[in-house]
């Protein structure tokens, strides 16, 4: 189906629709953050160190409230030409037991700075692969975490792992789930041989179906899978036939993400021929092909690139005006500030972000000296935490409450954001956003340009945003 701007489908969440719109999407179609963070990581420095993260996590400490515990697991076993993760390709799977038993190093220092004793809502394993982890390393992974932070058993926790399903023995999911585990997230990116086999992905539709079945059969809940559209050799009429196969599975969550074709900046992007990408006309043909039938199918279109069952708690907890978004994406725990491990984590508190070396060597002397791996991090301001509240109520709820502003911040909306205000007019006018008094709301047509409507809220990106971040669509 190619675009339309007379195109609509039905969504819920409070507004009526969602609107597709090609002249809006050519107007405001720009380069933007996808404000998993606000300052963004473009504003750490290296001038924000050590001392600077002790100093939070000791502010963290003392508010007490929940944790997120974030770990870095860079290792694959083969390597997938799109990505631009931070990954070490290696086929010996015993190198992963010396960097576990660095994470643990880490992991002691940084319990004692945030407290050993508050309770760990939300943990995450991302990487690299951490199904790339033999069985007994990560029982020896998750038990160091048992005996340094307070660890959680009940429902209401949020316990996730990446998982690609070329990676999975028979007692991987099994032993995943024993440890603690009620979340998976699935890669896929396409199920078509011919664009795995381009992006040197092969992974038949069936090893994915049989992992997730298991999966369902074992108890995990919220299962998503990740798809990635731009990919060489894909046509929209062939990406529809992924998104009818995917559909089929019935994942509680789909993450649907553009591809950016970067050989410059990252390396294994140069094995991708250019001329196999689909021009831009078919991504956006794709994209708004998918987010109509995934809307037909049922899913409640979450924001930028998620899509959620509507019984889902990422449905659910934006239904209540409770969703939230950190390095993760998009989550339910607004309240834990986050404690990050191993190489290149960012980790959180209410007034800092902080983030470990980037390079594997740097980050393993670092622990091997006794000391803390953070390279760069921000201190914020009250504006920052301002503009991080606001952006993440847009990005997040899609609407904006001037009093329940006022309550947070004992400032009045109107008078902080003068400036940005009469910047957002234009939006108004072209009907991404209306102002209904006492609530800025994000119109159907602008949920697609959310990170445009929220870049007016970025006092660094007040001159408009730099190279260095991707299209907004």
């Amino acid at each position: 189906m190619a675009p339309d701007s007379a195109a609509a489908a039905v969504v819920s969440n409070e507004l009526p629709d969602f609107l597709w719109d090609d002249a809006l999407i050519r107007r405001y179609d720009l380069s933007g953050p996808r404000y998993t963070s606000y300052p963004t990581a473009v504003e750490f420095t290296p001038r924000f160190g050590i001392k600077d993260m002790v100093k939070a996590a000791g502010r963290s400490r003392a508010s007490g409230g929940p944790l997120s515990l974030y770990t870095h697991l860079p290792f694959c076993a083969h390597l997938c030409y799109y990505c631009a993760c931070n990954k070490v390709i290696t086929k010996k799977r015993d190198k992963a037991m010396p960097y576990v038993e660095r994470l643990l190093k880490e992991a002691a220092l940084q319990a004692k700075m945030f407290g050993a004793d508050r309770p760990v809502r939300q943990l995450h394993w991302g990487g690299g692969t951490p199904t790339f982890l033999p069985t007994d390393v990560m029982r020896d992974l998750m038990a160091g975490y048992g005996e340094l932070f307070n660890l959680q058993a009940d429902e209401d926790r949020d316990y996730s792992v990446e998982i690609d399903p070329r990676e999975v023995d028979h007692d991987t999911l099994s032993t995943l789930w024993d440890l603690g585990f009620n979340r998976i997230s699935l890669g896929v990116q396409d199920v078509n041989p011919e664009v795995q086999k381009a992006v040197n992905r092969v992974q038949p539709r069936d090893m994915t179906e049989a992992v997730l079945n298991e999966a369902r059969k074992i108890g995990f809940r919220s299962i998503n899978l990740d798809l990635i559209y731009g990919l060489p050799h894909q046509t929209p009429e062939s990406f529809a036939d992924t998104l009818e196969a995917v559909i089929e599975m019935s994942p509680d969550r789909l993450s649907v993400f553009s591809y950016a074709h970067l050989p410059d900046r990252f390396y294994p992007q140069t094995r991708i021929q250019a001329e196999t990408l689909p021009s831009a006309q078919q991504k956006l043909t794709i994209l708004h092909s998918t987010i109509n039938r995934l809307l037909e199918a049922g899913y409640e279109y979450i924001g930028m690139d998620h899509f959620a069952k509507p019984d889902d708690s990422l449905s659910v907890a934006q239904c209540e005006g409770r969703l939230h978004r950190n390095f993760q994406g998009y989550t339910t725990h607004s309240d834990c500030d986050l404690v990050s491990l191993g190489v290149s984590a960012i980790g959180q508190t209410d007034d800092a972000y902080f983030q470990n070396h980037h390079d594997l060597p740097a980050w393993e002397a670092a622990i091997d000296a006794g000391q803390l791996a953070i390279n760069r991090g921000v201190a914020l301001s009250r504006d920052d935490r301002i503009r991080r509240w606001v952006i993440g109520q847009l990005i997040c709820q899609f609407r904006l409450d001037r009093s329940r502003f006022a309550d947070e911040w004992n400032e009045d909306f109107d008078r902080y954001f003068a400036d940005e205000l009469s910047r957002l007019r234009p939006m108004i006018k072209d009907g991404l956003v209306a102002d209904e008094g006492g609530v800025l709301q994000v119109q159907p047509a602008g949920r697609l340009l959310i990170r445009a409507i929220c870049q007016i809220f970025d006092l660094y990106r007040k001159e408009g945003a730099s190279k260095r971040f991707s299209r907004i669509i």
